[in-house]
């Protein structure tokens, strides 16, 4: 719900084995009036929908309303500037994983980015998730399309030449990008997530306010966090949406240079258990993941049929779409498995203006209002991708269109540095900088009909400019002069297959990897990854490095002594000069105490 959160069930047992709901190919299943959620919270906002305001509390076992219109949903007259109602283009989500505790990265079989601190997988289902929305013809999203904008505030229903909220024609998912450029917050505020929103717009390429109509960022926090009081006693939610112009936000609201950015608040909701819908639909470990499905789709309705709250469809009360219709566990509109393309996932249903003559209520499915669902584009996923640096890459991307006679217009986003596609859909270029990338490619016809393929992209450096074996992934430290213990090894992978450990996971002394190189052409800096586990103190134990320029005889500080546990991968880098020679050095220290060893991994050291 927009700044009025999604409340969570507390204190109640969790339902399981609802039965699937097979969608229809055509058509629609309704659900009658619904009452509002079994055991849940609801908001009393008031009209200008206070951020988090006016949650009265849990409401028990509630009988169903009245089916009569005072129900239905009415449209607010858009809010913010420029005045904004629902999401009337071809919705664009932006999967941000929020700071350096998601780990690495890495890539499965279906092109998904996989975290290493996302023990419950949190990551690849979504991005499943949002490649299904709008994939295949589904219905569960036609419910949306009966709202739109530009009718006069109070209206309960749309004409057909109205601008109505659109399909995510080809799949919703638009670009993923892991931001572990520094810790998130342990419990960030409203300012802070949407700030992070703004971030991402920028990191996706999407600076002016035209390039953000259509989209929305949804900020992931990781496991053990508390995005603005989630799971505590404070903040009664399991996530919540919002626009950046919110001046009630939590800190204010958000500077954006990019226009007014649509955003969620997504907490790592397994965290909440069944307080946020685990085994909702499913019983045992199938239903761990039902609530980040169901709260996210949740969300996701919200945010396109009220993009800027409360300037787009809400109830007297100030309920939206998907508050109307949360954690309905039996009977019709009650949450159950929808299948997508991509897979088959808990979700709930949306509430329907439209339905049973203009009274209202709750629908898993419904024909698309506005025509049929047009073209389909697919685009035939490439899968994990790998490469090194300074190697060319030349790939072309393949699509279908359903209606024949179309030329399909290809653009991307997250390709690793180095790299362009054409119209035409070739990748091409050279790798040069070693990382992993999540690439989103679309391919779009005339008709506006698209479709789109996410898939990883695994650069590793080859050591190129002076640099052996930057990466490790001889699977030795050839190339490297060692000291101490010092091996490569697969756990210390930041990507590809390898990297170095220095030190033990017993008691040691110093370590050292070191290796001299010129610096190329055209080149200004040496950087590397690294991950430190010291459970002792900077004292006794640290991680450092060194770069010694052997033409001046000057030594620099790239990696200061360094001692955490905990934090996963971190970058540093240092000037360097073309033409001169350096000899860069990197060290783990351990006291050979027994019981607090210290060792660190390093990868991907490249000079660009």
């Amino acid at each position: 719900m927009g700044r009025t959160p999604t409340f969570r069930l507390a204190g109640r047992a969790a339902l399981t084995g609802v039965a699937a709901l097979a969608l229809a190919a055509a058509g629609f299943t309704a659900a009658p009036a619904q009452a509002q959620p079994d055991d849940a919270a609801h908001p009393a906002a008031s009209a200008n929908h206070p951020y988090r305001h006016g949650a009265v509390p849990l409401r028990g076992h509630q009988a169903a309303p009245n089916a009569t219109s005072a129900n239905n949903l009415n449209y607010g007259g858009g809010a913010g500037s420029p005045s904004i109602g629902v999401t009337t283009g071809p919705e664009h989500v932006y999967l941000v994983f929020w700071g350096s505790q998601w780990g690495s990265s890495g890539t499965d079989t279906n092109g998904n980015t996989t975290l290493s601190g996302d023990a419950k997988g949190m990551a690849p289902r979504l991005q499943q998730l949002f490649k299904g929305i709008g994939a295949g013809s589904e219905l569960w999203s036609g419910v949306m399309t009966q709202y739109c904008e530009g009718v006069a505030a109070g209206s309960q229903t749309c004409p057909g030449n109205s601008a109505h909220v659109a399909y995510p024609t080809g799949g919703a998912l638009a670009g993923v990008w892991v931001d572990t450029s520094a810790a998130a917050p342990a419990s960030a505020t409203g300012n802070q997530i949407g700030a992070e929103a703004v971030k991402a717009s920028g990191h996706f390429g999407n600076t002016t306010a035209a390039a953000n109509r259509n989209d929305q960022y949804v900020v992931v926090s990781p496991t053990g966090t508390t995005p603005d009081g989630f799971n505590t006693a404070s903040g009664n939610f399991c996530a919540w949406h919002d626009y950046t112009g919110d001046t009630t936000l939590t800190g204010g609201a958000v500077s954006s240079p990019y226009g007014e950015l649509a955003f969620t608040n997504l907490p790592y909701v397994t965290d909440a258990g069944s307080g946020c819908g685990q085994s909702f639909v499913n019983a045992g470990t199938a239903g761990t993941l039902d609530g980040v499905t169901i709260v996210e789709g949740h969300e996701y309705a919200e945010t396109i049929t009220d993009q800027n709250p409360a300037g787009g469809w809400t109830d007297s009360s100030g309920a939206e779409n998907g508050d109307k219709c949360a954690w309905v566990s039996s009977g019709q509109g009650a949450s159950a498995n929808v299948g997508f393309t991509t897979g088959s996932f808990a979700m709930q249903s949306t509430w329907a203006n439209d339905f049973n003559s203009g009274a209202g209520g709750c629908e898993m499915s419904h024909p698309i209002v506005g025509g049929t669902t047009g073209n389909t584009v697919t685009v035939t996923n490439p899968g994990a991708q790998t490469g090194t640096t300074g190697k060319a890459v030349s790939l072309q991307i393949a699509a279908t269109d359903s209606a024949s006679g179309q030329t399909l217009t290809y653009t991307a986003s997250g390709l690793p540095a180095g790299l362009s596609i054409s119209a035409s859909g070739l990748i091409s270029g050279t790798p040069t900088t070693a990382g992993t990338a999540s690439v989103t490619v679309t391919a779009k016809d005339a008709t506006g009909a698209s479709g789109s393929a996410a898939f990883g992209w695994t650069v590793t450096s080859t050591g190129g400019g002076g640099l052996t074996n930057g990466g490790f992934e001889t699977g030795t430290l050839s190339g490297w002069a060692s000291t101490g213990s010092a091996a490569a090894s697969s756990a210390a992978k930041h990507t590809g297959g390898y990297g170095a450990m220095l030190g033990s996971t017993g008691p040691t002394t110093t370590s050292t990897a070191s290796q001299t190189f010129t610096a190329p052409t055209g080149s200004s800096k040496v950087a590397f990854w690294y991950d430190v586990t010291c459970p002792d103190t900077v004292t006794y134990d640290w991680a450092t490095a060194t770069l010694k320029d052997n033409t001046t005889n000057t030594t620099a500080t790239v990696l200061a002594k360094t001692c955490t546990s905990g934090l996963g991968w971190k970058s540093a880098s240092g000037t360097v000069t073309p033409g001169h020679s350096y000899t860069l050095t990197l060290t783990n220290v351990d006291d050979n105490y027994p019981g607090d060893p210290t060792y660190t991994y390093y990868d991907d050291v490249t000079v660009s």
